[in-house]
């Protein structure tokens, strides 16, 4: 970006020559635009953030708020345009820069150290050399005076992701930051905890203090943001208030067209059989900051979607990694594919008895990152597709994986920039898509699923859970681990909770509340959780 004019330097930015906080704006945007070969994520956007409102950017994944608001925070610098902050150009080289300007983020995936402490986390982001003394004192007067509890001598390791959060939020606020960019912040977070953080949100308001709010979560958008900046393909397409509009017509004006939600279908009629069994699966811990896993059984039949809720870091990952193979048990018995003992056969093993897994990592896990989505599709299936991919000679039959590869494109609406790009240049939702039609592809009669919507749009979510339901309703077991408790009870038939490595009985969806899952999300006993709600 390109200022005309003599510049003087501010705090680490560059400041066109005028006084600061003439402009009605905290901060401005006006044709702001980033190239990337061939590819414009951002053209010539324009947004306007006024000083003490909580405004929303919304759009699909790949609409270019990432890259927006990474040339807000430093991370990028823009091509064309310019950045206003309280009335005067600016540039902003660094994040260090925008800290120093008075821009604080907080990032959906948490850059926390496990064997550190809160305080050493907090440490490690300041700009000046403080005593770590100091840092936990202010750490604590601010976390009391915010209704954020933390104790800033414990170890990150030992913490839930909401106190994580925690972390990260009052180390943007000892920073005192004007604007805090926020991104997805509740998608880890039970209700209870949301509702705790909203009322911080609305305080910091209170106080002056903006906050650019970006979340899939219009309900949330409705209740908390005074404005919206919407975007599509790179550019704004509407500005509008939340508050006057539904969560439908925000998703209609993200994606152009009507976004309709999941219908969970009526459950399929007659004998369903158990296709996925788990008897008492117990786990030691991998590692200091793994969490075991206590007597878990649990029974999937076909026709059903079985939800499992929890906080993140109560098990959910290495439930996964048992189920999936990645981790085999000591007994074969302990896991049952469609009524075979697997305990002791790994990811191949499992997938040739007829189940498919969706990690929750998609970059790195889920898919190989340099490697084209013709090679994801052959590194996961050419033992389950071996005829079709590899031939009677063991070569690779690159017209029937292309082909097969389309197939999925077209079916999930991957959109991507080439005919077959390397799944690191596919937008995070856009790779969820891919992933899931991949598995859905084989018609799996066992499909295990962890985060199947994290980070993705409202048109990418309905379609990634319509088509689980209707998996299951064609006969085949579906099981979804999911933090969003929207999204559980939208396609769930039952959910039973995951917390501290054990998992509840299943409720039955007409009787599951979302008090009643997330105070077991929060370790109440269910009976607390029943008596609970009788006396409210």
């Amino acid at each position: 970006m390109v200022l005309k004019g003599t510049k003087k330097k501010i705090m680490g930015t560059y400041v066109q020559p005028g006084s600061v906080g003439a402009g009605p704006y905290l901060l401005e945007t006006r044709g702001l635009t980033k190239v990337f070969g061939s590819l414009t994520a951002c053209d010539h956007v324009d947004l306007k953030i006024r000083k003490g409102e909580i405004h929303a950017l919304l759009g699909e994944n790949g609409a270019g708020k990432s890259t927006l608001v990474k040339m807000l925070f430093g991370s990028l610098e823009p091509n064309e345009g310019e950045i206003l902050w309280d009335g005067s150009p600016v540039r902003i080289p660094s994040p260090s820069a925008a800290r120093k300007l008075g821009i604080g983020m907080v990032f959906q995936h948490f850059s926390l150290f496990d064997a550190l402490t809160a305080a050493e986390n907090i440490a490690l982001s300041l700009d000046q050399d403080t005593p770590i003394s100091t840092i936990a004192a202010k750490a604590r007067d601010l976390s009391k005076s915010y209704g954020l509890p933390l104790d800033p001598g414990s170890l990150v390791g030992d913490l839930s992701v909401g106190e994580r959060q925690r972390i990260e939020i009052i180390r943007c606020l000892l920073q005192t930051p004007e604007l805090i960019i926020l991104d997805e912040p509740t998608s880890v977070l039970t209700p209870q905890e949301a509702d705790r953080l909203f009322e911080t949100l609305e305080r910091l308001r209170d106080e002056g203090k903006s906050i650019l709010y970006i979340s899939h979560r219009l309900e949330e958008v409705k209740r908390m943001c005074n404005s919206a900046t919407v975007m599509r393909h790179g550019k704004v397409v509407d500005h509008c208030d939340p508050r006057q509009e539904t969560a439908a017509s925000l998703a209609r004006m993200m994606v152009g067209t009507e976004v309709k939600s999941a219908e969970r279908t009526p459950a399929m009629t007659g004998k369903s059989i158990e296709l996925l069994g788990i008897c008492g699966l117990s786990r030691k811990p991998a590692g200091p900051f793994s969490m075991p896993l206590k007597n878990i059984w649990l029974s999937v039949k076909s026709g059903e979607v079985l939800g499992i809720a929890g906080v993140a870091g109560n098990g959910q990952g290495e439930f996964f990694e048992a189920i999936s193979g990645e981790v085999l048990q000591d007994d074969p018995d302990t896991v049952r594919v469609c009524g075979k003992p697997a305990g002791r056969l790994g990811i191949s093993g499992r997938r040739l008895l007829g189940a498919a897994f969706v990690p929750e990592e998609r970059l790195g896990h889920g898919a190989a990152p340099r490697m084209r989505l013709s090679e994801n599709l052959l590194l996961s299936r050419h033992e389950t597709d071996r005829k079709a991919f590899l031939g009677s000679l063991g070569m690779v039959a690159g017209a029937a994986i292309s082909s097969a590869t389309q197939r999925i494109i077209e079916a999930m609406d991957v959109r991507k920039s080439a005919p077959d790009p390397e799944a690191a240049s596919l937008s995070g939702g856009n790779l969820q898509k891919f992933i899931i039609g991949r598995e859905l592809d084989r018609q799996p009669s066992v499909m295990v699923v962890n985060q199947p919507t994290w980070g993705v749009d409202a048109g990418a979510a309905a379609r990634i859970r319509q088509a689980l339901i209707e998996l299951a309703r064609a006969g085949s077991a579906v099981l979804v681990i999911s933090q969003d408790l929207d999204e559980l009870f939208e396609i769930s038939d039952a959910i039973s909770v995951m917390h501290n490595g054990e998992l509840s009985e299943p409720i039955a969806i007409a009787d599951a509340t979302f008090e009643k899952i997330g105070l077991l999300m929060g370790g109440a006993e269910p009976g607390h959780v029943d008596h609970h709600e009788e006396v409210a």
